[in-house]
């Protein structure tokens, strides 16, 4: 058995993204799932935070029969912000990950798999054969306690130190690729088993949408700063007989007020991923609408590829370039031709895009993703066959 340790940026039981999908499927490694750390501010701003500064005493879960989840120690704030406070954090951060890694018999042979540029000084402390960075984000892009310019020079360093980065979207692979040779952009994808279930004629709407006006067009995911919602208002309003709905919560400072004043505009808020075939079921069309900024030029929308798994029809802007590439089986729209392919999207004529669509959102599957990230590895000569 190979061995990992991912010190990821999100928790193994929040709701699962990419990090939580890759780890699941690779059954040939012992891996040990390191939640990201908070900082000792962490309780001012949330009391369930509290909790999470004593996690790191807790003993390893047994999550699946390959994969532990441990908790890392608080950390000190604005690590983010000045350099020194970052090299500051790394010995305590380090310490955690070898004393799990003592546990499981984890030697110098492990790989470590990072998901954010702030973990470079704390990967110096540990032990491993391989580096590995999953970069899902434009990290210096979010607002908070941050300086771009920090944010990126970890970056830099991380990815030049690394034996093999990966990439989300175009943008980020041209960033990092200058740094390191050895980079491949691999999106994101979609539990297609779960998501394909929309597609069983005997599949019921979820109640929540079942008897809202149609047409109903549904948005999935955080609505963030990327988000146009400028463009999601416009479809509101040429469709006042119709619905909108948003299925997730807005990121902080992302201000819905002017939309949740809109009588056929519906916030059903964050659900269990496992909820969210059954929403999707009622909807008319899904919409994947960014505006164009940096945000969502570097960003691969899990809820893109989910879509496709549906074969719901989906209306989509020009960003992120990579959903381009399934121009003949979605419809995409601009300022100046929404109520063209608005309409476009809800009179298809027979099912072949439903099934085009269906066939796409396979060939995009977790299981189709971590099998092109393993080949890259492969070549690399890192988890290759024992």
């Amino acid at each position: 058995m190979h061995h990992i340790v991912c010190l990821s940026t999100t928790a193994f039981h929040a709701f699962p993204t990419r990090k939580q999908q890759v780890m699941s499927r690779i059954p040939d490694a012992q891996i040990l799932y390191f939640d990201p750390p908070v900082t000792y501010l962490a309780p001012l701003r949330s009391k369930a935070a509290r909790s999470q500064l004593r996690a790191y005493r807790e003993p390893g879960e047994q999550v699946q029969p390959n994969v532990w989840r441990y908790a890392l120690p608080p950390i000190l704030p604005f690590y983010n912000k000045k350099r020194a406070v970052n090299r500051m954090n790394r010995k305590r951060l380090a310490r955690c990950v070898k004393q799990a890694m003592a546990e499981h018999g984890f030697g110098p042979e492990t790989v470590l798999w990072v998901y954010h540029p702030s973990y470079v000084d704390a990967a110096l402390e540990i032990p491993h054969a391989s580096l590995i960075y999953d970069c899902v984000d434009r990290h210096s892009a979010y607002p908070g306690l941050i300086d771009p310019k920090v944010v990126d020079g970890m970056e830099q360093e991380l990815a030049k130190a690394c034996d093999m980065v990966f990439a989300t979207s175009t943008g980020l692979y041209e960033t990092l690729s200058g740094f390191n040779p050895h980079a491949a952009m691999i999106p994101n994808g979609a539990n297609y088993e779960l998501f394909s279930q929309v597609l069983d004629p005997a599949m019921k709407p979820d109640p929540r949408v079942k008897d809202l006006p149609k047409p109903v067009f549904g948005f999935v995911g955080a609505l963030q700063e990327c988000t146009d919602l400028t463009l999601i208002g416009r479809i509101a309003a040429l469709y006042p007989q119709g619905s909108v709905v948003f299925v997730g919560n807005p990121l902080p400072g992302v201000d819905v007020s002017a939309l949740q004043a809109v009588d056929n505009v519906h916030f059903l808020g964050k659900v269990p991923q496992k909820e969210l075939p059954g929403l999707i079921c009622g909807f008319d069309v899904c919409l994947n609408l960014f505006v164009n900024n940096d945000l969502s030029r570097d960003v691969s929308p899990l809820k893109f590829y989910e879509y496709l798994a549906t074969g719901k029809p989906i209306l989509i802007s020009p960003e992120p370039s990579q959903v381009l590439a399934f121009q003949d089986a979605v419809y995409l729209t601009r300022e100046d031709n929404l109520a063209e392919a608005c309409q476009a999207a809800l009179s298809e004529p027979d099912d072949s895009l439903t099934r085009r669509r269906a066939e796409y959102g396979k060939s995009c599957s977790w299981d189709a993703r971590v099998a092109q990230i393993r080949e890259a590895l492969a070549e690399r000569g890192i988890l290759t066959e024992k």
